[in-house]
C-alpha cells in the first residue's frame, strides 16, 4: 500500500451535547456574541460560537496539549 502523506481522516460525525449553564454565564455568553458581530459583522448564535470557543480554550491550554499529545504518543 502506497504511504500518504495525508494521516487518515479522524470521526468527523457531530455529537450533540446538553448543558445547563447559570445565567450570568448566559449573559457573558450573550455580551461576547454582541461583541463578535459588532467585530466581523455577523451575527452568529451563541449555540453556533461555543463549539469554536470551547476548541481555542482547549488548544491554548499548554498543560492539556502536552499531556494529550503524550497520551497518544503511548497509545502508538
Amino acid at each position: 500500500m502506497a504511504d500518504l502523506k495525508l494521516a487518515r481522516l479522524p470521526d468527523r460525525t457531530p455529537v450533540k451535547l446538553a448543558i445547563t449553564i447559570t445565567p450570568d454565564l448566559q449573559n457573558a455568553l450573550q455580551a461576547y456574541a454582541g461583541l463578535y458581530a459588532a467585530q466581523y459583522g455577523v451575527e452568529e448564535p451563541v449555540t453556533e460560537l461555543i463549539p469554536a470557543m470551547l476548541t481555542a480554550f482547549l488548544e491554548g491550554d499548554r498543560n492539556f496539549v502536552r499531556a494529550r499529545d503524550a497520551a497518544r504518543r503511548n497509545r502508538l
